[in-house]
């Protein structure tokens, strides 16, 4: 599956749009992580705990938007976006949107 943050494919023509693919995922910081976040954020510096948590939620919110995009028919998802909001204390959405697209090679 090729995905792009752009609106086009280098070396490819779109022969079709399909729609909207997205990939939502719903994650919550653990006691332990943080605590171990608490004691890391006391001496200053990237917050290792957390910076792993947020890759981890990106990449499931990627998959399931790459999952999607293939449930459809999709050869390539172009305007590819990630997005976050806070739903409650501790609580963060994640989502991965973008267009899927049929394309073939120039």
């Amino acid at each position: 599956m090729l995905v792009t943050t752009t609106n086009d494919l280098p070396g490819y023509r779109i022969t079709a749009h399909i729609g909207l693919v997205r990939g939502v995922i719903v994650r919550s910081r653990s006691v332990l992580g943080n605590f171990g976040a608490s004691i890391q954020s006391f001496f200053g510096g990237n917050i290792t705990v957390y910076t792993r948590l947020a890759e981890q939620a990106r990449q499931h919110a990627y998959d399931l938007l790459v999952d999607h995009a293939r449930e459809v028919g999709a050869d390539a998802v172009v305007a590819m976006r990630y997005d976050a909001n806070e739903i409650m204390d501790g609580i963060t959405e994640v989502l991965a949107y973008g267009t899927a697209v049929k394309v073939e090679r120039l």
